[in-house]
């Protein structure tokens, strides 16, 4: 078993990730708001911590007793800071909340266990106690995943698993691992190459976000064309549930049946707690190479990305921007006036041995100029790499600007793309633009499969009185937008409760009274985050 050296900086509870690594919005970007989308120039700030509301802990005597029986008093957490810190997750309308002063979602208590066992005792515990019971990681889901809902039962505790910090174990000659579900992605990622190994997955929450994050949402990381889906990856899980455990990986592939793994990657914490997850491992890259490609429309660059696809020719990294995506990166990049002017700007990364890299980069440097493609060189991909992680803070830099700005994200078959970006594209700016200034509305292709590809789509315009009900309409808007095209409500971000509305076009509702019997077999008493992955009866 081996321990980590280094923790995670606390979060910062009204904006996503550690202060030290956040930035004001600069002034000709400030400009540029004004200019471009008509933004009134006013700042926004969030409210000091000291004017922040949070309902008292409703924790019950009798529950408090139980849960410390399972973890030690030390462990369970009933103070403001701490249960402030574990209010939902990070979408921009968790923060506007938060920021507005409102905390009145934070759970009654934050427990931490230190281990399988302990996670099993405390969901019994609140099982017999009906205290509903949020599995929290890197508290990152943007699509209200870990938002407490009372609606059912009052009183809700956060169980953080960030006490579950270990690599448990790591075969070598099968190329797996085995990691505690609390641990965070550059901690799994350093143990792992301490070994000479990676598990190759860099969604854009990786500085924050858990392994049993990963498995409970499906995510998926920027490397996916190179090293798959996080759910491509596990062998194996362990869940603790009210009713027990449940062990459902054996071997790489069984035809025993229905893979029960399926039931719990893609649960959201509502079926059971992933504590250990059991993933495929690989050698770490000797050598990396970046290449920007400027393709001269989207559909022509999206239809390289295909080419690539269907021919099994990938890079480690493959994402392709529209139009407006690209002149916004390019003119805020290091690029400055050599990027081009127009076209679609293309990423890719290719990562292996020296040998490796070399054959791979020249195979598919062929196909994509077959394809339409030029060569921009290196520095517009190095720019994409050194700031890939950094997006979500400009989104809180642009919330204290008056201005709002968000993601959500969809995919579907390559036959269907265009179709299904010109519907949500026209819905985000339609119900966005209601206000009377134009919004801006950018798309990028993430993740790419023989079949079909995921769009992402970034807004941002003018903040209305409301921004929650704002974004909401505008949620609603392009999630229609989504169903009526036959796409998927969502690619990685999961349901949580934001999408949760949509599952019925999803899985049928034969479909959802499949999961809802799996639900009330593993959690008779509803007790695991109520409220999201299933919408009610």
């Amino acid at each position: 078993m081996t321990a980590p050296q280094h923790r995670t900086p606390e979060p910062m509870w009204n904006a996503w990730g550690t202060a030290s690594e956040a930035d004001p919005l600069p002034e000709h970007l400030r400009a540029l708001l004004t200019d471009a989308l008509g933004v009134p120039r006013r700042d926004t700030p969030s409210v000091p911590r000291d004017q922040v509301r949070i309902r008292e802990s409703a924790l019950p005597d009798v529950a408090r007793a139980s849960i410390q029986d399972a973890v030690g008093a030390e462990h369970l957490h009933t103070d403001e800071h701490t249960r402030l810190l574990h209010t939902g997750g990070k979408s921009t309308p968790d923060l506007l909340r938060r920021r507005s002063g409102d905390a009145d979602e934070a759970p009654d208590a934050v427990v931490r266990p230190g281990g399988h066992e302990e996670v099993e005792l405390v969901l019994r515990a609140c099982a017999r106690h009906r205290v509903a019971v949020i599995a929290f990681g890197g508290g990152t889901s943007v699509v209200g995943g870990v938002s407490p809902d009372r609606s059912a039962l009052p009183v809700v505790v956060a169980l953080d698993l960030a006490r579950l910090d270990r690599l448990l174990e790591l075969d070598t000659e099968s190329g797996t691992a085995t990691l505690q579900a609390g641990l965070r992605g550059p901690e799994a990622e350093r143990l792992l190459r301490e070994r000479g190994f990676t598990l190759g997955h860099f969604p854009q929450s990786f500085e924050y976000a858990s392994i049993g994050g990963f498995a409970a949402t499906r995510s998926s990381g920027q490397a996916s064309a190179g090293y798959g889906r996080f759910d491509d990856m596990v062998l194996d899980l362990r869940v603790a549930t009210p009713r027990g455990t449940i062990h459902p990986g054996r071997a790489p592939a069984s035809a025993a049946g229905p893979d029960l793994r399926q039931l719990f990657l893609g649960s959201e914490g509502a079926f059971g707690v992933v504590t250990e997850v059991t993933v495929r491992v690989r050698p770490a890259p000797v050598e990396t190479r970046h290449e920007a490609w400027s393709f001269p429309d989207f559909a022509t660059g999206a239809a390289a990305l295909r080419q690539l696809a269907r021919t099994g020719s990938l890079p480690t990294v493959a994402r392709l921007s529209d139009e407006t995506e690209t002149g916004l990166n390019l003119a805020s990049s290091e690029v400055g006036e050599s990027a081009p002017s127009g076209g679609c700007l293309a990423v890719t990364t290719y990562e292996g041995t020296a040998e490796h890299v070399e054959a791979r980069h020249a195979e598919i440097a062929e196909l994509l100029r077959a394809a339409g493609g030029s060569s921009l060189g290196a520095e517009p991909a190095d720019s994409w790499d050194r700031g890939r992680f950094h997006a979500p803070y400009l989104r809180d830099a642009l919330l204290d600007v008056n201005t709002l700005a968000e993601t959500l994200e969809t995919a579907t078959t390559w036959s269907n793309l265009d179709r299904t970006y010109q519907a949500v594209h026209g819905a985000l700016t339609e119900a966005l633009g209601e206000q009377g200034t134009p919004p801006l509305v950018m798309c990028h292709v993430s993740h790419i499969y023989p079949t079909g590809a995921s769009l992402y789509f970034t807004v941002a315009c003018a903040r209305a009185a409301d921004p929650v009900a704002q974004w909401q309409h505008a949620k609603r808007a392009a999630g229609d937008a989504i169903a009526s095209v036959g796409a998927t409500i969502t690619h990685h971000h999961a349901v949580g409760s934001d999408h949760r509305d949509w599952m019925v076009e999803e899985v049928g509702e034969l479909g959802l009274d499949v999961l809802r019997a799996v639900k009330e077999t593993v959690d008779p008493e509803g007790v695991l985050n109520p409220g999201k992955l299933l919408p009610p009866k």
